[in-house]
């Protein structure tokens, strides 16, 4: 245990760190682990690998994520900024190369290889692009002659030009309405509001119109016919879960799944360990999203307001879509559920999207003093 007085790097973190958001994201890479043993060795062998293939992957993918998450906590947020800055440019950059050296997957470019190593930059961009338009945002309130806001709608076309160019319209929503929060946190007149939200409608009717697999997605989804199987199952498999579930291992319709350890581990979760736990999980995000949002409208510094709400809010959002997809109530979209679904990229990304979480939100040294003082005051005798 760390004495207050110890006023190392490491006993000052542990000192100003949220121990409920650390305690909170540690909980869902746990149970990413163990949902990863229930859902993915039925997957393994549909494709001749070995059972717990993914699972193995899974953990080993978790160890770096971890550590990436606690090595961004010990930032301050000059250096959130300036990480934010290098890895805009840089995945700017493997955003546009996707779209020529790309690996095509079911009629899109979202993958480069490095390296020997698979890379999806759209993750990684995600919260760079937060943090940078916070900064944004708070310059043009601080002084409104910086034309803070009008750049931070320039990088907002740049970087749906380039998604929707692999194309990836989940990842367009999310960041879109990610902004859009941001941008209300800041203070938007009522007539950008409307503009906004006439600007995103007329982009989902664009969508639809131009995408044929969205128009065919959307349309399933309607009507109920077409190639449903998937989302289907997902559904039947909580169902069949009922309260309690089958026990860890006893799922029959997760394996009929195709993505059941990725998209829809959601729905494996639901059929093994039952409703409860789906209830529990949903808990956990609702729980780091509000809590997120509670302590950003409680801090002075519009920087690190805006960029607490804004990394809690595409954090919650991707949770929402995924589960939203899990239960029939949106349109399948491939979209992970963060710390828990498989992937790499993903994990190590939200991992650092959610270090920066705990950096910003780290108590300030004055806050720490108070408490000090106070623990010093208890601690000397009476007189």
């Amino acid at each position: 245990m760390q004495s207050r007085l110890d006023t190392s790097p490491v006993s000052n973190w542990w000192w100003t760190i949220d121990r409920w958001f650390l305690a909170a994201f540690l909980s869902l890479m746990g149970l990413g682990i163990i949902l990863s043993f229930a859902a993915s060795p039925a997957v393994a062998e549909r494709i001749g690998l070995d059972s717990f293939h993914f699972a193995t992957r899974q953990i080993i993918f978790t160890i770096p994520a971890l550590g990436v998450m606690l090595a961004v906590s010990f930032l301050n947020a000059r250096q959130i900024r300036r990480l934010a800055v290098i890895m805009l440019c840089l995945m700017l950059v493997l955003m546009v190369a996707v779209l020529y050296i790309g690996v095509e997957v079911k009629g899109a470019r979202r993958w480069v290889s490095l390296a020997g190593l698979s890379i999806q930059p759209s993750e990684f961009l995600k919260p760079a692009f937060v943090v940078i338009c916070a900064w944004l945002f708070a310059e043009h309130k601080r002084q409104p002659d910086i034309p803070g806001n009008l750049f931070a709608m320039i990088l907002l076309g740049l970087v749906l030009a380039l998604l929707v160019a692999q194309p990836d319209l989940g990842q367009t929503m999310l960041v879109t309405g990610t902004w859009g929060v941001m941008f209300f946190m800041a203070g938007l007149p009522w007539i950008w509001i409307i503009a906004l939200g006439v600007i995103g409608v007329s982009g989902m009717f664009a969508a639809y119109e131009v995408f044929p697999h969205v128009a065919g997605r959307i349309d399933r989804f309607l009507t109920g016919e077409g190639d449903t199987f998937q989302v289907d199952m997902g559904h039947e498999a909580l169902v069949n879960g009922g309260w309690l579930g089958l026990g860890p291992g006893e799922g029959t319709i997760k394996r009929l799944i195709p993505d059941s350890h990725a998209d829809f581990v959601f729905a494996v979760a639901g059929e093994e360990f039952g409703l409860i736990m789906c209830f529990g999980i949903m808990l956990i995000f609702a729980f780091i999203v509000l809590r997120g949002l509670s302590t950003a409208l409680k801090e002075h510094d519009d920087f690190t307001r805006y960029a607490i709400g804004g990394l809690v809010t595409v954090f919650g959002l991707q949770s929402v879509i995924n589960m939203g997809v899990n239960l029939q109530l949106m349109p399948a979209k491939g979209m992970t559920l963060p710390f828990i679904s498989y992937g790499g990229s993903s994990q190590i990304a939200i991992a650092l999207s959610m270090g920066m979480v705990l950096a910003l939100t780290r108590r300030k040294p004055e806050k720490r003093k108070q408490a000090e003082y106070g623990f010093l005051q208890r601690a000397m005798p009476a007189e």
